[in-house]
């Protein structure tokens, strides 16, 4: 029998323009699912938006980062109070696989996999045009990842801009330039 290896906070590069990210939350794979398609449950760790559940589905992602944690920290210059992106259903498996268009460019996939009585959810965001949204990108799905396991186990993440802002020098120092 062999033992899982403790899940590593941080993404990785997968290939120069790829970022994964995993987390091992507490299951079953259908509350975390839920979390991934309901808008109501989903805009508590990442962004609202009412998704149809079919590939070829249009939906808008909305993003207000203040309303995620309390208090929400100091939101730095040049970020709105809501951010919105329209994204398309690429692939949607029940409780496996979710895939979707991130934005005009990029492509984010979500992949569930039973462990126990958790579920390792592994984010692979695709196609990230630059160092600066790499950083961005890398900070951004950490930080919500971290509310949406707090959220699911009880728990408080810390304000969302502060965890950002450090996490996003974090990902400077540990991914390679």
């Amino acid at each position: 029998m062999t033992e899982r290896l403790a899940v590593h906070p941080y993404g990785r590069l997968a290939e120069p323009a790829t970022l994964v990210i995993e987390r091992l939350l507490p299951g079953p794979a259908s509350r975390i699912w839920a979390y991934l398609i309901d808008a109501d449950k989903r805009r508590k760790w990442l962004a609202d938006g009412a998704m149809e559940q079919k590939a070829g589905a249009t939906f808008e992602l909305v993003w207000r980062n203040d309303e995620l944690t309390e208090p929400p920290g100091a939101r730095p210059d040049g970020f709105a109070e809501e951010m919105r992106m329209t994204s398309r259903v690429l692939e949607l498996q029940a409780e496996k696989r979710l895939v979707f268009t991130w934005g005009e460019s990029g492509e984010v996939s979500f992949d569930l996999r039973p462990e126990g009585d958790a579920v390792l959810l592994t984010v692979t965001h695709r196609r990230i045009t630059d160092r600066a949204n790499l950083l961005m990108v890398g900070a951004g799905w950490h930080m919500h990842l971290d509310i949406l396991a707090a959220t699911l186990s009880g728990g408080r993440a810390e304000p969302f801009w502060d965890g950002w802002l450090r996490l996003k020098g974090e990902y400077d120092r540990r991914l390679p330039a």
